[in-house]
């Protein structure tokens, strides 16, 4: 009897300490762009060490984010490429795009016997992805790279083949800087692609590459760091040709935080600056301002308020440039626009 007194009781004393900790317990899904996925993937874990809160994230391309944040099968989204005013639209309420880091794609390429990093203008890449540049040696390629043995061997072009931010951002810098593709081809996730194969996110573009000779993609800047894929120096707005770095990306966004909209939707290619990359952009989050979750909205506020500071120091040895001050600033107060009650 006694046994089974000690027993109930010790039960019952598991359950009320457990209590506390189920209460906690909590899951919340998105889906959305692969470009700040290893960020994303760092900062859920972290959070997850540190509130017991599990926030489930699916790479599946920012596309495909916006869309099922639609159809609210998720509750947030994340996008490279900010909605469109139509996409707006057609989501069943307002959405608010909230900046999380800064991030480069970079022209990445494989080609045997040459070791050496070489240089791109944005109508150069514009004209290969067109097709209308086939060949490495080229002489608008050779041009740009003295003394660098550029091979007689064809291109074969990569591009995603799922809707994508990370297309974005490369479209809408490269419409910035050629007419024809602007007028051809121009910006959005998913494009009409004159030429070239298909990769599944940026980690099947970065996999193509290196298995394809002759290829050349795009990728977000930690993929051709993980992948060690060769990835070339850009000519920025100044004349100047830049290679993918943290601080370049972050003179990218100077001119932009100065004059940030008040829905944070806003382009960072071909940024003035003499140090700035060219193919940089803030990455978002997305979040409808009256959720039907009223639990998960609260404790995405308090992940985002964590992400915003705590967070924004995981962001450069993933190669992410941290948000300026003054978007920080700006984001906080944004969050109180998420109806939590």
């Amino acid at each position: 009897m006694k046994t089974m007194i000690r027993t109930l009781v010790t039960g019952a004393l598991v359950a009320v300490l457990a209590a506390p900790l189920a209460a906690q317990a909590q899951q919340i899904n998105g889906a959305g762009a692969t470009f700040p996925a290893p960020i994303y993937t760092k900062w859920f874990s972290e959070y997850h060490k540190k509130t017991g809160v599990e926030i489930n994230y699916q790479a599946v391309g920012s596309g495909a984010g916006i869309r099922q944040l639609t159809a609210q099968t998720v509750f947030f989204g994340a996008t490279d490429g900010p909605m469109t005013n139509d996409q707006q639209l057609a989501a069943p309420g307002r959405i608010l795009h909230l900046p999380t880091v800064l991030g480069a794609v970079v022209p990445i390429y494989n080609i045997p016997g040459v070791s050496a990093e070489l240089k791109f203008t944005g109508p150069v890449l514009a004209d290969i992805f067109l097709g209308k540049i086939t060949k490495w040696n080229d002489p608008a390629l050779a041009k740009i790279n003295p003394g660098v043995s550029l091979p007689n061997a064809d291109i074969a072009v990569v591009h995603r083949s799922d809707g994508s931010g990370t297309t974005y951002i490369f479209a809408d810098y490269l419409a910035k800087v050629s007419p024809e593709w602007k007028k051809r081809v121009g910006v959005n996730t998913a494009l009409n692609w004159p030429v070239g194969l298909g990769g599944a996110g940026n980690p099947g573009v970065a996999g193509l590459v290196k298995q394809t000779p002759g290829a050349i993609g795009y990728v977000e800047l930690i993929y051709a760091v993980q992948t060690r894929i060769s990835y070339g120096a850009v000519q920025n707005a100044s004349g100047a040709f830049v290679r993918a770095s943290v601080e370049g990306v972050t003179a990218a966004a100077t001119a932009a935080a100065a004059a940030m909209p008040a829905d944070f939707r806003v382009s960072i290619t071909n940024a003035p600056g003499a140090t700035a990359y060219p193919i940089s952009s803030f990455t978002w989050l997305l979040f409808y301002e009256h959720p039907n979750d009223k639990k998960a909205a609260k404790t995405m506020v308090e992940f985002m308020r964590w992400a915003l500071a705590e967070g924004q120091t995981l962001a450069e040895p993933l190669g992410y440039a941290p948000l300026p001050d003054s978007v920080v600033k700006l984001e906080m107060e944004a969050l109180k626009k998420i109806k939590v009650q």
